[in-house]
């Protein structure tokens, strides 16, 4: 089956009797170009990062859905780790693909953590996706929170993708974006238009990509649990002044998306100095 041909994957649910999950956010991908511009964003820097050695590039795909990411990944010379959370997709993805070895199905929830880390005797090279809709942002801040992963390409809706891209002063600063920008710096690399899933979505998408820094990995982890709560609790109050919000900790007129990533990260050290002294 040509997973990018619309008549065959619709041809294909009809056939098994399968209906795309709006709980489960499935909006399977159905455009070639769109493809290749997820996985060419994805795989450009890991290359350049592991050339030096013989190992294939090992990529976690979250909801791969009829297989249609996975297959192109395999194509690469890719070992893949796939977790699907839908029983039905998850059961029939490697047979369709032909079983080949490269390929691990893992049969669960993305945000359970356990899952995510099945396998640890041979870590991720990059995440490479198209995340469901309902539960992407959250699978995404998980995951860099965790910092696990070194490259992140993904394929959301587009205003969570502005949301994660935003600096300090605009309307669609965020909290995501703020933890986001802690140690990961992000790219917009493409949209992607409606048409180019099934079912169609009512809001387009936008392939962004996520590569880590090293420029906070020096704070420790209280320091990274104070930067946390302290932006957490000012973007629940985000209309309010920072002086108003934090009442004899902070002095400051500013509201919560006016701050940069640094100024957080110099307000978090602060906060932990005064409560270890």
């Amino acid at each position: 089956m040509n997973l990018t041909s619309p008549s065959q994957v619709k041809a294909w649910c009809i056939a098994n009797e399968f209906h795309p999950n709006k709980v489960l956010g499935q909006n399977f991908l159905i455009d070639r170009n769109a493809l290749l511009a997820i996985v060419d964003g994805g795989l450009e820097k890991v290359r350049q990062s592991i050339e030096s050695t013989d190992r294939p590039i090992h990529v976690l795909e979250i909801g791969p859905g009829l297989g249609v990411m996975t297959e192109e990944l395999l194509r690469r010379g890719c070992r893949v780790t796939a977790i699907e959370k839908d029983p039905a997709l998850a059961a029939r993805l490697a047979e369709s693909l032909g079983n080949p070895s490269a390929l691990t199905v893992i049969a669960g929830d993305a945000l359970d953590p356990t899952t995510r880390r099945i396998d640890e005797a041979a870590p991720f090279d990059c995440l490479i996706s198209n995340l469901p809709y309902q539960a992407g942002t959250r699978i995404l801040l998980e995951i860099v929170c965790e910092r696990r992963i070194p490259s992140l390409t993904v394929l959301v809706q587009t205003e969570v993708a502005e949301r994660i891209a935003a600096g300090p002063g605009g309307k669609t600063r965020s909290l995501s974006g703020v933890w986001t920008q802690l140690d990961y710096d992000v790219r917009l690399l493409r949209k992607v238009s409606p048409s180019c899933f099934w079912p169609r979505p009512e809001v387009g998408s936008t392939v962004v990509r996520l590569d880590r820094h090293d420029r906070n990995i020096a704070l420790s982890i209280e320091e990274r649990d104070v930067f946390h709560r302290l932006t957490k609790h000012a973007f629940e109050h985000r209309r309010k002044q920072l002086g108003s919000v934090f009442r004899n900790l902070i002095q400051s007129s500013a509201r919560a998306e006016e701050l940069s990533n640094e100024d957080w990260v110099q307000l978090a050290k602060g906060l932990t100095a005064n409560e270890d002294t």
